[in-house]
């Protein structure tokens, strides 16, 4: 473990030597995710990109990348694009990068079954903002905006989410 890595704890995310409140996936922590499970895989996860959007912030980190709309993500395990950000139109089943609500302004992706998927392990896990405290998400860890920015700002590309089962 580094200083720069972010480290989930029963109390939230524990970085930068502060404690940051969280959600995770409504099915918990898993050893084993499948896609549509819900959980919050463990293991040692590398951050790989960062995306936001421009029309609602100012771009968070020089190596963040603008969501356009028609941003999409793939999570169709029959899609060859499986587990990657995609463009509308797209005909598998996917996410759209460009809500109407603000979870995904800010986005921070993680190396979950990325770049080479394995077929229903999960599409991807994200650090994004959280619906409301103690609302769990689809698999991902979730913030409060302000703390997410906070957070944006301090990583680096040699931090880590550590997620122990």
């Amino acid at each position: 473990m580094t200083p720069r890595d972010l480290v989930l704890t029963q109390q939230g995310i524990r970085f930068g030597g502060r404690l940051y409140p969280c959600t995770i996936g409504r099915g918990g922590v898993s050893r084993r995710k499948r896609e549509g499970d819900g959980a919050t895989p463990s293991g040692v996860h590398r951050i790989v990109g960062m995306l936001y959007r421009p029309d609602r912030m100012p771009r968070p980190t020089d190596w963040a990348l603008p969501i356009r709309p028609g941003d999409l993500w793939s999570d169709d395990v029959s899609d060859p694009d499986y587990n990657l950000m995609v463009r509308a139109p797209h005909g598998f089943s996917h996410e759209r990068l460009r809500r109407a609500d603000p979870l995904y302004d800010l986005v921070i992706l993680t190396d979950w079954n990325w770049p080479y998927a394995v077929k229903g392990r999960g599409s991807a896990i994200f650090l994004h903002q959280w619906r409301r405290p103690g609302y769990p998400t689809e698999g991902c860890i979730a913030f409060r905006r302000d703390h997410l920015l906070q957070i944006a700002k301090a990583i680096r590309f040699s931090s880590r989410v550590i997620v122990r089962a």
